[in-house]
Parts: C-alpha cells; sequence; structure tokens
C-alpha cells in the first residue's frame, strides 16, 4: 500500500469514531502519556493542537499545565514551508482555524529548538518501527531533521493507528514512542 493509499484509509478509519469514543480514548492516551517518564522529565513540551478526527490534545496540554510544564505548539509558516514552537498559554484565545481544520497560534514566543525537551507529534499511521506517515507537507520531518533537537519525539494517536509497515523514504524521520490509549511503546530508546 502507498502512502495516499494508506493516508485515506486511515482518514476513513478516523472519521468513523463518534465523539465520545475520541473523547474516552483521547483521555486514555493522555493518562498513559502522563504517566512516562518522558513527560516527568521535560519542563519544555511541543504539542501539537488536535484537527478534527484527530486524538485531542487539550486534556493533555490542560494536565500538563497544572504541572507547571512550558506548553509550545507549531506555528505554520504556509509562504516558507516551515514550522516554529512558540509557547502558549491558552487554547482559547490567540489561535486562528484554517478551512481544513488546522489551528495556528497567531502570535506567542519563538522556543528554541534545542529547549524542547519532548515533541508530541500528530500523524496519521505508525508502525512498530517507529517510522511516521504524516498527512503529507513533511512539516514535522523538516523540524525532525534540525541538528540542534535533542527532544524525544513520541506520537500521540489511537491504537488503530498503528499499522504493520509504514512506507518511508531517506526524508521521513522516525519517532521515538507513542503513547495510545491502550498503552505506551517505546522504539529508539534514549
Amino acid at each position: 500500500m502507498d502512502k495516499q493509499q494508506l493516508r485515506q484509509q486511515i482518514r476513513t478509519q478516523l472519521s468513523a469514531l463518534t465523539a465520545q469514543q475520541r473523547i474516552d480514548m483521547s483521555h486514555k492516551a493522555c493518562k498513559n502519556l502522563v504517566d512516562t517518564e518522558e513527560f516527568r522529565a521535560a519542563n519544555t513540551i511541543m504539542a501539537f493542537l488536535s484537527m478534527p478526527n484527530e486524538i485531542e490534545t487539550a486534556p493533555f496540554i490542560l494536565y500538563a499545565w497544572q504541572h507547571n510544564k512550558t506548553i509550545a505548539v507549531p506555528k505554520i509558516s504556509w509562504q516558507q514551508r516551515h514550522m516554529i514552537a512558540v509557547v502558549i498559554n491558552s487554547l482559547e484565545t490567540g489561535i486562528a482555524t484554517d478551512a481544513g481544520g488546522l489551528r495556528n497560534p497567531v502570535t506567542g514566543i519563538p522556543v528554541p529548538i534545542e529547549d524542547i525537551d519532548l515533541i508530541i507529534t500528530p500523524g496519521l499511521a505508525f508502525d512498530k518501527k517507529g517510522n511516521r506517515l504524516g498527512r503529507g507537507g513533511s512539516y514535522y520531518d523538516r523540524f525532525f531533521a534540525n541538528d540542534k533537537l535533542r527532544a524525544v519525539k513520541c506520537a500521540f494517536a489511537f491504537s488503530d493507528q498503528i499499522v504493520d509497515d509504514v512506507p518511508v523514504t531517506e526524508k521521513d524521520k522516525p519517532i521515538d514512542m507513542i503513547a495510545t490509549e491502550k498503552g505506551v511503546i517505546h522504539f529508539n530508546k534514549k
């Protein structure tokens, strides 16, 4: 199966989930993620703002704030085709939503990439070797390729998004771990 076919298969699966299933599984995945040593050790965490049909990151972000973690999120520059991490202090204000449902901070203080301890990354599919299939823009792959990045890369997804094999190219960057509603899997223990 090629990348486009796999993306379509996973999008179809995700859209079949009910709102309540998504909420329940998101809360279980959040509990599994915050129980990790990687979360406990992190001071600055880069998380993503969930799109429609994705696992919900709001419970995780709120929990992290309650435990004095600095939360940054991706700020996408469409013209330059890259993203930077910026600190946010609210899930309600200072965030614009585009037609596709992507939430992008309007403002925010940039975080040096070397200061990020843990990156909570989205994706459509993951395999048990740590390969990640994104939405096709390569924003995270380019971000992960930065030589200054030392953060643990953790996917946050539903267990049904784990597949036998994700097709990859030399530009695709693997993740270190994945947290789902069923547990946490470590791939490339640092």
